[in-house]
């Protein structure tokens, strides 16, 4: 699969310390499942949490901003590990300057992978902007990267390893 937009040079891959994502389009296809008693099912694909879990391991920081609040998702992220997490936030802004200066990072030492027009704010300010293939026209359009892959299908996964694999080059 060949991506719209493809991915920054390794050097620009090599100096990311954080990964900031969105959830819903992100790490899931973007559907939103109900059951007959309005209880939410998330389906998230296991190489994008292994993915997560290598780049933790290797030292890149990884925080989730999404606009929703949800159980599912609050579960999945405290498996792997993720403590940085904002949901229900509207404004993602906020967030975003609030994880910088938690980790004292600089904005172009930030990747940040959205999927619609509440994540441009946030990735228009990250040193990179990543979208993934299913995205919003809107977002494929302001992207620095769109990932071959779509949300909820691997697309955190090709990015884990594109992050990894920049930095094992550049040490």
């Amino acid at each position: 699969m060949e991506s719209l937009k493809p991915q920054p040079d390794s050097q620009r891959l090599a100096g990311i310390r954080l990964l900031i994502l969105d959830v819903d389009g992100v790490m899931t296809d973007g559907r939103l499942h109900y059951d007959a008693n309005g209880k939410e099912n998330k389906v998230f694909h296991a190489h994008d949490g292994h993915g997560i879990k290598k780049i933790m391991k290797h030292g890149i920081e990884v925080a989730v901003i999404s606009g929703r609040k949800s159980r599912a998702v609050a579960t999945r992220l405290t498996e792997l590990g993720i403590t940085r997490v904002y949901l229900g936030q509207e404004a993602k802004q906020e967030a975003f300057e609030a994880i910088l200066a938690s980790l004292s990072i600089a904005a172009e030492d930030v990747a940040c992978v959205g999927d619609d027009e509440p994540d441009l704010p946030v990735m228009a300010r990250a040193g990179i902007g990543i979208t993934v293939a299913n995205a919003h026209p809107s977002v494929l359009a302001a992207a620095d990267w769109c990932t071959a892959r779509k949300g909820g299908q691997g697309a955190v996964r090709e990015i884990c390893d594109a992050l990894l694999a920049a930095q094992q080059k550049s040490a």
